[in-house]
């Protein structure tokens, strides 16, 4: 399921950089697990996020996968950043 997560996000964001962290195994015998959904952890560089907040540039990766949040994916935590944020910032590998 993450590199499935990681094509729609690089296809539907134009996404430079993304990099898909499966956490699921850290939420063994919560509710949410019990559906089969996994947890997630998301880094995502796409210039589309230029000039958005940060709660619409998130509404714009929950929008690219849509049909699999509550089912597929039940948990998504995310970092998003256009390519010169991502740069400059601790969240990309020296």
């Amino acid at each position: 399921m993450r590199i499935t997560i990681e094509s729609r996000l690089r296809q539907s964001l134009s996404a430079t950089h993304v990099e898909i962290i499966d956490e699921s195994h850290l939420h063994a015998g919560h509710p949410g697990a019990k559906s089969g959904g996994g947890h997630y952890r998301a880094i995502i560089v796409s210039e589309q996020f230029a000039g958005l907040s940060r709660i619409r540039a998130q509404q714009l990766v929950y929008a690219a996968l849509g049909d699999w949040m509550g089912k597929e994916i039940h948990a998504l935590s995310m970092q998003t950043f256009t390519l010169e944020a991502w740069l400059a910032s601790d969240a990309r590998p020296r």
